[in-house]
């Protein structure tokens, strides 16, 4: 934390005033030419978003974030914060960030007046330079803005008309500094003319009285499309005023959406010392959110979140973590069937339509697990035939055989020697898995070898029945061979 010093000191420095986006701008041209990165932890943005978020910032806009929810918006206007100098001087005192340079409320202005080079200049930190409020249909003129404080007349013996009386909103508060307004769309309109001077003048007016009063203000806007429709809109004027409108968007590739995920969920190191989680289990974590932004069932424009597969993780971790802790196991690993435990994370994630409400959220939660299972399957995997022909073997014939004269049953509870010898015990299926998953790891090929029973039972070949504490695979009635 700095010191207080005076205005004197201050100049004496060599300190150069600056408006807020004369100074991002300037950080963030430094950072450019000392090719530092800028916006960090923006998986698959660099292309698309931060280009764009480079050019708003260097014309000086104010910028509205439009997206679906769960991308990021919120993460990249606070993002910005490490474009503001480290500390920031303001007249001491001052409720609203006055600059000693040029002070624009009155309790600064008649200090520099009066004290000159002698004014206390006290050291504001960037850390607390970003302000953020959630746009609700509650939120009134008073909460942005301020309103007059009859306490402070009456206590003060002053008018209504002096500024002395004023209790100032957020948005003066925030004089220069960020201020970001979540779910635009959900303002009242009559709430958002409010804001047309001081996006463009710096002007506000409280119960009718009319303060030239101009703010310094970096806004930043988020809105989600949906919200056009189903609970607000933006107004003309206001949208307008409105720089730059930057459109954010979900991770185009499963690599880009597992850095999203690891770098998001919340998981101990000691978790991580005791839970291995396969590679092929990240990826069909993903491949379950990709489903479901995909699915017939689940409202697209609502959108999937990315925090989805964030509590996914979570879910699956801790589903591990109750296994080392009922078995007395030192160590586990995520199986497929910890999957099941994920389904919490997906029924409160997702919107469905009107096919997805009918059928049942578990269901289409299921479903979608399946689709990510078969993604999966497929690109490792030879396809499984609808039909089997008598005298043609597949890939699958001998493992089919074998479920024909046995069954397997897998307990959530099964330490991990006990669960893959129960798998290995199945020589067609070490058979399909070693013949085609050869370059995978260990700990991916007995992933592998649920992935194939569940692809199985997917595809009717196998059954598969499901209670609170295991699962067991058997023939089906329906793997049958086409008989010439």
């Amino acid at each position: 934390m700095k010191n207080d010093i005076t205005f004197k000191e201050l100049k004496s420095s060599g300190y150069t005033d600056k408006t807020i986006k004369e100074e991002i701008q300037a950080n963030l041209i430094a950072k450019i030419k000392a090719k530092e990165p800028v916006f960090e932890g923006l998986w698959g943005y660099e292309d698309t978003v931060i280009p764009q978020l480079k050019k708003a910032i260097l014309a000086g806009h104010h910028i509205n974030l439009l997206g679906l929810r769960g991308q990021a918006k919120t993460r990249i206007a606070r993002s910005m914060v490490s474009l503001l100098d480290e500390y920031m001087p303001i007249v001491k005192g001052s409720e609203i960030n006055d600059s000693p340079f040029h002070p624009i409320s009155k309790f600064a202005r008649d200090l520099v007046a009066e004290l000159g080079d002698e004014t206390p200049i006290s050291w504001v930190h960037r850390s607390n330079r970003f302000y953020e409020k959630l746009a609700t249909p509650d939120v009134n003129v008073s909460d942005l803005i301020g309103d007059l404080d009859p306490i402070k007349a009456a206590t003060l013996k002053l008018p209504y008309s002096d500024e002395r009386v004023l209790h100032y909103g957020m948005i003066p508060r925030a004089n220069r500094s960020i201020f970001v307004l979540n779910e635009l769309p959900d303002l009242q309109a009559r709430i958002q003319v409010s804001l047309f001077n001081i996006l463009q003048e710096g002007d506000i007016q409280i119960r009718g009285f009319q303060l030239r009063m101009p703010l310094d203000i970096q806004f930043v806007f988020t809105a989600n499309p949906e919200d056009y429709t189903n609970r607000g809109s933006i107004v003309t004027p206001l949208k307008d005023r409105i720089g730059s409108q930057i459109f954010t968007h979900y991770p185009q590739t499963i690599a880009l959406a597992r850095q999203i995920t690891e770098q998001e969920a919340l998981i101990s190191d000691e978790d991580k010392a005791k839970i291995h989680i396969p590679d092929l289990a990240k990826d069909l974590l993903e491949e379950v959110a990709f489903a479901a932004r995909d699915s017939e069932y689940v409202d697209a424009k609502s959108g999937v979140s990315a925090r989805l597969t964030i509590s996914a993780m979570e879910n699956l971790v801790a589903a591990a973590k109750l296994r080392v802790l009922e078995s007395g196991a030192e160590k586990t690993n995520v199986r497929l069937l910890d999957f099941m435990s994920i389904i919490p994370s997906i029924t409160g994630k997702i919107e469905l339509v009107y096919e997805g409400e009918q059928e049942g959220a578990d269901y289409v939660a299921k479903i979608l697990i399946d689709q990510a299972v078969m993604n999966q399957f497929e690109s490792l995997f030879p396809r499984i035939p609808k039909l089997e022909k008598e005298g043609i073997k597949t890939a699958y014939t001998d493992l089919i055989q074998w479920f024909n004269k046995n069954s397997l049953q897998l307990h959530y509870t099964d330490t991990d020697e006990e669960f893959y010898q129960k798998l290995n015990s199945i020589p067609p299926l070490v058979k399909v898995v070693e013949e085609n998953t050869s370059g995978l790891s260990t700990e991916d090929q007995n992933f592998c070898k649920e992935l194939v029973l569940w692809a199985l039972t997917i595809s009717k070949k196998l059954d598969k029945s499901e209670s609170q504490a295991n699962f067991t695979f058997d023939s089906s009635d329906m793997s049958h061979y086409l008989r010439n």
